[in-house]
């Protein structure tokens, strides 16, 4: 999972350097690539369009959103776009969602919905009209013929299969309860509201028993744990270092809960591949689930992740359990 950093004197480069980064996933085995969303900041802001020259760019990997914050999109025109994708790569997308208000909402609401602001709902019901237009429900009452064009009732193209891999992104039982209600996918975050407990792996476990007991497939449903590890097997001294640097002066808001939200960071897991596993059997929500998402930390060199992704593919997955897909 990647954020997908750019300069903004050369941001052509950056975006290259997520496409190589999503190459190399495939190259290694892995089973799917995600990517972050950043709006009015120096990362992706558009997901779709990146994963959409990634599905011209390999043949095998999934493709996966982690997150799209629908408050800034029109649930309609987000699923022609998904659809659109999901066809280009061959039934290969897995279009995560949030809800809620866009970030700094007062300060961007005037030019992202001049004069509708107030009136935007940011509820669980603007997914629910997304998932709608995925599944084929339709977008209006009126289909047929007029003239030489011909128009359907349900969102074109219509990708069968889209629906069933949607996932949606939540850090707390209400949202792991709601995607379970509407039969989505599940994406646990590594960024968790502290309301039962206030140990993050209680916390994530929690939420992943919360989704799977209102889920239709219930043991079954599918759930991505996110973390972030960062193994050291092949990396230079100076790496070591830098990856130390990072996670030093992250830990302080993992020990608490932080500001008026109670939220809750998941500790960075950097080490060798057998000292990252046996911390990840420990902790209570890993041996809970099936697929895990490692997000690769923000701000490293292209190079630094090429490291982190030969070793987790190459040491720490074998060390999981996992191989690769060829």
């Amino acid at each position: 999972m990647t954020i997908g950093l750019f300069d903004e004197a050369d941001p052509r480069r950056g975006h290259e350097s997520t496409l190589e980064i999503i190459e190399l996933g495939e190259r290694l085995g892995f089973d799917s690539a995600w990517v972050r969303h950043r709006h009015l900041q120096y990362g992706v802001s558009s997901p779709v369009a990146v994963l959409a020259a990634a599905s011209q760019r390999t043949s095998r990997i999934e493709l996966g959103t982690a997150v799209i914050p629908l408050g800034w999109e029109n649930p309609l025109r987000l699923a022609e776009d998904l659809a659109t994708v999901d066809i280009l790569s061959g039934g290969r997308l897995n279009p995560g969602v949030s809800v809620g208000p866009p970030f700094h909402y007062d300060r961007i609401k005037d030019a992202l919905y001049p004069g509708t602001a107030e009136a935007e709902d940011f509820s669980h019901q603007r997914v629910r009209r997304l998932l709608d237009f995925v599944r084929g429900e339709p977008a209006t009452d009126f289909h047929g013929t007029e003239g030489f064009e011909v128009f359907s009732d349900r969102v074109q193209p219509h990708s069968p299969g889209l629906g069933s891999r949607m996932w949606y992104g939540g850090g707390s039982l209400r949202s792991a309860r709601w995607a379970g209600e509407h039969a989505m996918n599940f994406l646990t975050s590594s960024v968790v509201k502290a309301e039962e407990s206030e140990d993050f792996a209680e916390i994530q476990l929690s939420h992943v028993r919360e989704f799977r007991a209102h889920h239709p497939d219930g043991d079954r449903a599918r759930v991505s744990q996110g973390l972030v590890v960062i193994p050291t097997d092949s990396a230079s001294s100076e790496q070591r270092a830098k990856y130390k640097e990072y996670a030093d002066k992250r830990t302080p808001r993992t020990t608490t809960p932080q500001g008026p939200a109670r939220m809750m960071f998941a500790p960075d897991l950097v080490g060798s591949s057998a000292e990252i596993a046996e911390r990840l059997y420990d902790h209570a929500a890993f041996r809970e689930i099936d697929e895990v998402a490692f997000a690769l930390p923000f701000t490293f060199e292209h190079e630094d992740y090429v490291q982190i992704l030969t070793d987790i593919a190459t040491r720490l997955g074998p060390e999981l359990g996992w191989r690769p897909r060829s």
